[in-house]
């Protein structure tokens, strides 16, 4: 089965919103996380999504899945304390629901409306064959690494450089090993999962993306957003 993990933990304090979290922010008369879900809701090989929300929206959250009809959504469970152990309680939920093995897990953003169907495709295919998928998209500017003194140390190769994105699939249980080990490790805030299983030394392949497959993190990433959806929404009049 290939079951989708959509992370819409976080409170979104850089966002600056008035009464509620960034991945409830209305565009286009629904919230982000439904123009997220629904990307994968319509995907023909998505058999189940489990949404890691913050506890106390959750019932708001119910209400979502209702009203939009979003029927692939078997579970909605609380977040954790980091965005690992939010992560790593929809994987474990995912694992109650459908099993540890024989599973392919991807893992996406909440607020990370602007991918499609080919790009959810190509995550599967990648971790159909080499047990991986970490969506990456271009860098456009130059990458310098600094020390801790603030000083330029290396010039990195720009045609060698992505920016890491979502999804990131992975085989269900083999990620969810690598989760608990991390976990009785003490290791419990690494920044993402591709980040985690680097650190245990595993492979990981890369999923080209565009550019303005973007986290709504901040206020211009909110306007950029709507301007796309206004742009696509006008492409049906011409």
């Amino acid at each position: 089965m290939n079951i989708a993990v959509i992370f819409a933990g976080g409170s979104g304090r850089r966002m600056h919103a008035k009464d509620r979290p960034k991945q409830f922010l209305f565009v286009h008369g629904k919230p982000i996380i439904v123009h997220t879900i629904e990307i994968f809701e319509s995907h023909p090989e998505i058999d189940g999504i489990v949404v890691v929300c913050i506890e106390d929206w959750i019932p708001y959250m119910e209400k979502l899945k209702y009203t939009y009809r979003l029927g692939k959504v078997a579970s909605i469970v609380p977040g954790g304390a980091t965005g690992q152990m939010s992560i790593y309680n929809g994987l474990a939920e995912a694992a109650r629901l459908y099993g540890r093995e024989s599973n392919t897990v991807l893992i996406h953003d909440g607020v990370r409306p602007m991918i499609d169907a080919d790009l959810i495709t190509a995550n599967l295919r990648s971790v159909e064959q080499y047990g991986s998928a970490i969506s990456c998209g271009p860098v456009s500017e130059t990458v310098v690494l600094v020390s801790d003194s603030e000083q330029v140390e290396q010039i990195v190769n720009r045609a060698n450089s992505r920016v890491a994105k979502a999804p990131q699939g992975f085989r269900l249980d083999e990620v969810l090993a690598y989760e608990e080990k991390a976990i009785s490790e003490g290791l419990t805030d690494m920044i993402d999962t591709c980040t985690l299983m680097r650190h245990y030394g595993y492979p990981l392949s890369i999923v080209n993306c565009r550019a303005d497959n973007v986290k709504i993190t901040t206020r211009e990433d909110f306007f950029m957003f709507r301007a796309v959806a206004d742009a696509r929404e006008n492409e049906q009049l011409l």
